[in-house]
């Protein structure tokens, strides 16, 4: 068995900036054929314009919390590249939450940006690799990614809406697991904690002690690069993984470890 992704078709969403850039970028250059799908075309052609339609790499547009657009990004996928072995769901969305105001929707949009939108996703797509395996009789089918955040474990109400949607990633993740494993479609997660994403940048412009302060509550003492978790995701991608599913893997310098009381959960 071995890491690679030589030779297969991923899509990775959220993959305008940040982890979701990263992953697509690491999966790229160790082979993979790589759909970029995000909201925001302007950053997608701004990263990955000079190098689209020329070699492994196309990127999509779009609202993914749109059914239309979901199946869009599919048949696009499969114009490119024939097929699709991959999925990584890492679009994401973070916002505060105020548990008491009543006109709040944070729960609900949340629950719709983290969730539901990878969960229509999963569906389609594993639909498509099970058609695509037809004859086949063994050998891996496909590979699901959710990018999910140790926030699923964490009690903090000013995220409530973020924490439960990631929880609720997690619960689908293993569920998916269970209902697609006859179909040889493995379902992981990669759980983070503190990885240098776009929206950990801008809180860091914002105030300058919350590095410390991550720092402080991380045994390992820093904060990951976007490519530690893109190597994370590689795993759980590739054929080295090929008996492990239903799981989800956490990487978070140790922050899991400790008292999470007062503890940042970027």
């Amino acid at each position: 068995m071995s890491f690679s992704i030589d030779g297969k078709t991923a899509i990775v969403t959220g993959a305008a900036n940040g982890i979701g850039l990263a992953i697509g970028r690491h999966f790229a250059k160790h082979g993979a054929n790589v759909m970029f799908a995000d909201m925001d075309e302007a950053r997608l052609a701004h990263e990955l314009g000079d190098a689209a339609e020329d070699s492994n790499i196309r990127y999509f547009a779009g609202d993914l919390r749109e059914k239309l657009t979901i199946a869009n990004l599919l048949s696009a996928t499969i114009d490119a590249f024939d097929q699709v072995d991959i999925l990584v769901n890492g679009s994401r969305q973070v916002l505060p939450t105020d548990p008491l105001a009543d006109d709040d929707e944070s729960v609900e949009q949340l629950l719709q940006q983290n969730l539901l939108t990878s969960y229509r996703l999963s569906q389609l797509v594993a639909r498509r690799m099970i058609k695509q395996a037809e004859g086949r009789e063994d050998g891996q089918v496909g590979a699901i990614v959710n990018i999910s955040s140790i926030a699923a474990r964490r009690t903090l109400p000013e995220l409530t809406g973020y924490s439960v949607s990631t929880a609720a990633l997690d619960q689908m993740t293993r569920s998916m697991a269970v209902a697609l494993a006859p179909y040889r479609i493995r379902v992981n997660a990669v759980a983070f904690g503190s990885v240098m994403s776009a929206s950990l940048k801008g809180s860091l412009k914002t105030n300058g002690d919350f590095r410390d302060e991550i720092e402080e509550h991380t045994p390992l003492a820093r904060i990951a690069s976007p490519t530690e978790l893109a190597e994370a995701a590689q795993f759980l991608a590739s054929d080295s993984a090929g008996f492990v599913t239903g799981q989800i893997l956490t990487v978070d310098g140790g922050r899991t470890l400790i008292d999470a009381v007062n503890c940042p959960v970027h």
